[in-house]
């Protein structure tokens, strides 16, 4: 799984959040909404909307709001800004703020908290170098009460898309204290027990309708086996996600078990990427042997279920500036074979190993041990490329050390999915120029790698459309025949709900599920 955008591990927070003074009357007895339970394999974390791991990215999605929000339809509507205008010269950004909108401790959000909250991220450019729009803003200004102004270095032309992610650039009180999750959202966290649960009450100060569920319990299950059974005991009412929640298997189970469940459309791209800096897979002919032997199309009939479509690119063809017309690398292990003999790749005889010049072979892929699925295809990779002579090492890891080895570049392979709308393809190309990300040091190896990050660099400041696409041309045909990536499938999220809950919707990029448009039922 592709770590989220910009994740970095902070200090351990072992301090538990228990009754939120600013929170408490949300999470009062005398409230008789009912509660919707639902799960996450770790809590929530501090929840700061400026941090990264272990920040959970749903949970800062309840909480904190955009001034624009990405929607299901693919294009970017009013939140917390309710219009804007930008400069004739693509550098200034003027936004009109909704009225009337308050914190979830009373305070009022306006331009002066809108611009506290933007100079903080300025003011530690380093952890957010990922975002380019953080390197590009120059200044924020506060024009009167309900007027933002956003000046830039330069023209960004996905400005507007990454006001519109989940962090860094969204909103907390400016008055709440340290270890306070203050914002606008419809939900705000009352409660937290460590290997636990995290409790969500409605935010009664919320400017929009308020949600159906007056809780959501989010209980820690890290095992998908245990959550699965969670669910159909009762202690849980929804399991919705595309994190590896619970495996496709079980998705297929629990459905034909009479359980409500859908699939969203595709979101984004389950993909590894091979280290071009380290091991075997430094070399290209290794790199292509690895996308001609596998089937790719049977490991998703096997491990999937069908549930996802094949993926031959790092982009699906309806992600903007994606439809190139590349050329898959079709699955013929005779070519895969071809390709490492040539490359002075042999098999001595009795061996099941393929050497050169004494090294073997042998790649390490990394994956994230609470992920059931990448565990799974882990292990079929594993059985298939040995089939070609190709050992797989499978090295699981917790969420830390998976962010460490993707900053390291202490992988020969690790998932690196894609982030879905609305970062692709801007802020995944983006962020492969800095090595806080798998994808710099997967790339780093490739002799033409300053070209391609000099290219990226052009392609974001670029105002001409035409320029534009020829850039990406070059960045995606580029990673594309190098064979950088091995894309496996266009990933769903999956949704399994008892009949308890109703009008269950997906969020419209990976990392939200909205819960404030679910409705309670009698179960029957």
């Amino acid at each position: 799984m592709k770590q989220q955008p910009g994740k970095r591990k902070l200090a351990r927070w072992g301090v538990l959040l228990l009754a939120v003074s600013l929170c408490a009357q949300a999470g009062d007895d005398t409230d008789p909404g009912p509660t919707l339970s639902y799960s996450w394999p770790v809590n929530a974390g501090p929840l700061d909307p400026r941090g990264y791991s272990p920040n959970q990215m749903y949970a800062q999605a309840m909480v904190y709001e955009p001034l624009v929000r990405y929607s299901a339809s693919g294009t970017l509507e009013p939140w917390l800004a309710t219009a804007w205008q930008v400069s004739q010269d693509g550098k200034t950004y003027t936004f009109t703020l909704r009225d009337g909108v308050r914190f979830a401790d009373g305070t009022p959000f306006d331009a002066a908290a809108a611009k506290a909250n933007l100079d903080a991220v300025l003011a530690n450019p380093q952890r957010h170098r990922w975002m380019e729009l953080v390197s590009t803003l120059d200044h924020v200004e506060a024009a009167d009460r309900l007027t933002l102004r956003l000046v830039l270095k330069h023209p960004y032309y996905p400005t507007l898309m990454e006001l519109a992610q989940v962090r860094p650039l969204r909103f907390a009180s400016p008055q709440a204290k340290p270890g306070q999750a203050v914002g606008t959202g419809p939900w705000m966290r009352v409660e937290s027990r460590l290997g636990e649960f995290d409790r969500f009450a409605r935010n009664p100060n919320y400017w929009g309708a308020q949600p159906a569920y007056s809780q959501v319990l989010v209980k820690v299950i890290p095992d998908p086996n245990s959550r699965a059974l969670a669910l159909q005991v009762g202690q849980l009412q929804l399991i919705q996600g595309a994190a590896g929640e619970i495996t496709a298997g079980t998705f297929v189970r629990l459905r034909d078990q009479g359980f409500a469940t859908a699939l969203s459309a595709p979101l984004a791209t389950r993909t590894l990427a091979m280290n071009t800096g380290r091991g075997p897979t430094r070399e290209l002919a290794v790199r292509q042997a690895i996308n001609h032997g596998l089937d790719k199309q049977a490991i998703i009939d096997k491990i999937l279920y069908g549930l996802e479509p094949r993926a031959d690119t790092l982009f699906a063809r309806n992600m903007p500036y994606a439809d190139l017309g590349l050329k898959p690398y079709v699955y013929d292990p005779a070519v895969a074979v071809k390709q490492l003999e040539a490359a002075g790749w042999t098999l001595a005889p009795g061996a099941v190993v393929r050497s050169k010049a004494g090294e073997p072979l042998s790649i390490e892929l990394v994956f994230l041990g609470t992920s059931a699925l990448q565990k799974s295809l882990a292990e079929v990779f594993q059985g298939e490329l040995a089939k070609l002579g190709i050992h797989i090492a499978l090295r699981a890891v917790e969420d830390g050390a998976l962010v460490r080895r993707q900053r390291d570049g202490d992988f020969g392979m690790i998932f690196a999915d894609t982030w879905g709308a609305p970062y692709d393809p801007h802020s995944f190309v983006s962020s492969m120029r800095y090595a806080g990300h798998a994808d710099y040091m997967a790339q780093r190896g490739l002799a033409i790698k300053d070209e391609l990050d000099r290219r990226i660099a052009q392609v974001l400041a670029s105002t001409n459309e035409q320029q534009r696409a020829e850039q990406y041309r070059f960045i995606l045909a580029t990673l594309h025949e190098q064979a950088v990536y091995l894309p496996i499938s266009y990933l769903t999220a999956i949704s399994v709900r008892r009949a308890s809950v109703a009008n269950v919707q997906f969020g419209s990029t990976l990392f939200d599920v909205p819960f404030e448009a679910m409705t309670p039922t009698q179960e029957h």
